[in-house]
């Protein structure tokens, strides 16, 4: 190389080093408009373990994989170390390793007798949705035949499974006052096309522990499997105490979902999905040799995928071990704990049923007069006015008429627990502020649209119909234009009060319209 070539590229190097600062520069500052993920501010979405140091185990685990191929675990074998490390972790605290409660409890057809094994996906909604496939094609079901019978109360994941394989939904009805679903009405609503029955361990919404071993007896007597979706509890139960059985330990639960980009504080997004038996979990695969390529295997919906979120769970699974994520829940034990006793002294509003884990859900006390209720969107908007960032749930109408409260949804991580008193007066000082206020409205055009509905001047096949053009343009003059012209904050208590007041299928087309317009180039 002449030195006239060397020159110009050293010039070149330096000139990509300052493109990347500037790059990064402007990433930081995009960053700034991010609700905060660390420091137990946002009550939803992130999980805060408190441990920079964890953080950082998993920034370098991610950075030594970052070129991985997860495809092919024969050419890359250390993803095959990890999955299986990781796989044989959570199989041990979820009481599925060999020679435990559940190898020795299984006895039918259903359970197969067989040791627990599993993957690791991109996340609980992969987990869900494969579970499902799995079992579906364990019953020998055609796409676009078979039904899912789950709590009106399971995650979303699994109406996408149903949608996504052709399976008809069977929803039953949860007590509007516990959340929990009855072990009679899962029976009750049971077909015999039914490939697959699920249950939570919590449910999301209200923070309900569902009657897992009732609700397996029932699958077992007809032979069909269940699923515990534990991905928001399978990391947090196991420490939480005294609690009735609820995972492995149960004979007749075929295959459970846990997150480890929840309580197991990893980067996003890393999931483990078990089945109890080799057989069951054989479906979940994905396999094709007869085409002009390599032959291909998967696991997951996924073919080429960055392994650096398992990288970054592995390691942090194998510093910490069970005795460590059992004193971070024991810390997110104690701010719930603390967290439900302030709800419950603050006049007007009231924790939902019985929670269980490191998550609950507030709904208005109606048991007192109206100038002394919370209502909880509201509260929503006056504790985020003083810092912290609370989650909306719609109140919702279930298919035998009972209704399931508009609630405030809070999650609760270890870092919580260094917050609590400037989080407690956040809670006390905003339902001060609110108490005695109505409930949001949604916006005038959208509540003319609900008008409308009303009066049978429209239909929702006439809103479905509507080009993407129009509907944006019909969130544009409700205020919320998904190409972001408007200044004004988002306010979610008026969306929230759209959804509950439209016909869910147009407030779903409206929600779509609005974040894909956000992305939108």
């Amino acid at each position: 190389m002449s030195s006239t070539q060397a020159e110009e590229l050293q010039g070149k190097s330096a000139n990509l080093e300052k493109r990347a600062a500037d790059i990064l520069t402007r990433l930081r500052s995009l960053r700034e408009q991010d609700a905060p993920t660390h420091g137990g501010r946002v009550l939803s979405y992130v999980y805060d373990s408190g441990l920079a140091a964890l953080d950082e185990l998993a920034a370098d685990a991610a950075r030594l994989v970052q070129p991985v191929n997860g495809l092919d675990p024969t050419v890359f074998p250390s993803t095959a170390v990890m999955e299986r490390e990781l796989v044989a972790f959570a199989r041990e605290f979820l009481h599925g390793a060999p020679g435990t409660a559940a190898d020795r409890s299984a006895d039918t057809d259903t359970d197969g007798g067989e040791v627990v094994v599993g993957n690791v996906t991109s996340g609980g909604t992969e987990s869900c949705v494969l579970a499902v496939k799995a079992a579906r094609d364990f019953r020998g079901l055609p796409p676009g035949e078979g039904s899912l019978v789950l709590p009106t109360t399971a995650h979303a994941a699994f109406h996408k499974a149903a949608h996504l394989l052709g399976l008809e939904l069977i929803l039953v009805p949860v007590d509007p006052t516990s959340g929990r679903v009855g072990a009679h009405d899962i029976a009750t609503a049971v077909r015999k096309d039914t490939v697959l029955i699920v249950v939570s361990a919590p449910n999301y919404p209200f923070a309900a522990l569902d009657p897992i071993a009732e609700v397996a007896k029932v699958a077992r007597a007809q032979s069909i499997p269940l699923h515990v979706d534990a991905c928001i509890g399978g990391l947090a139960l196991p420490w939480w105490g005294d609690l009735p059985p609820w995972d492995f330990r149960v004979p007749g639960v075929t295959s459970m979902s846990v997150d480890f980009h929840k309580y197991g504080y990893s980067p996003k997004g890393v999931s483990v999905l078990l089945h109890r038996g080799r057989d069951l979990h054989r479906k979940q695969y994905f396999g094709l040799t007869d085409w002009p390529g390599y032959p291909v295997v998967n696991p997951t919906l996924l073919g080429s995928k960055s392994v650096a979120a398992l990288a970054g769970a592995w390691a942090i699974s194998q510093v910490l071990g069970q005795s460590g994520y059992a004193e971070l829940v024991s810390r997110a034990q104690r701010a719930t704990r603390a967290l439900i006793d302030t709800v419950q002294s603050i006049d007007g509003l009231r924790v939902v049923g019985t929670p269980v884990g490191p998550l609950f859900a507030v709904a208005t006390d109606d048991s007192v007069p109206l100038e002394r209720r919370v209502d909880p969107h509201r509260w929503v908007s006056a504790v985020g006015a003083r810092g912290f960032v609370l989650q909306g749930q719609p109140a919702s109408t279930q298919s035998d008429g009972t209704t399931l409260p508009r609630t405030t949804h809070l999650t609760v991580t270890p870092v919580t627990e260094s917050v609590l008193g400037e989080l407690t007066s956040a809670l006390v000082l905003g339902a001060d502020d609110v108490r005695g206020s109505a409930a949001a409205s949604a916006p005038p055009a959208l509540a003319e649209l609900a008008g409308a509905f009303e009066r049978g001047d429209v239909t929702v096949a006439d809103v479905l119909a509507l080009p993407s053009d129009a509907v944006a343009a019909a969130l544009t003059s409700a205020g919320l234009d998904p190409r972001g012209s408007s200044d004004s904050p988002l306010d979610m208590a008026a969306v929230l009060a759209a959804v509950e007041s439209l016909p869910r299928e147009v407030t779903k087309r409206l929600l779509v319209e609005f974040l894909a317009g956000l992305v939108e180039p």
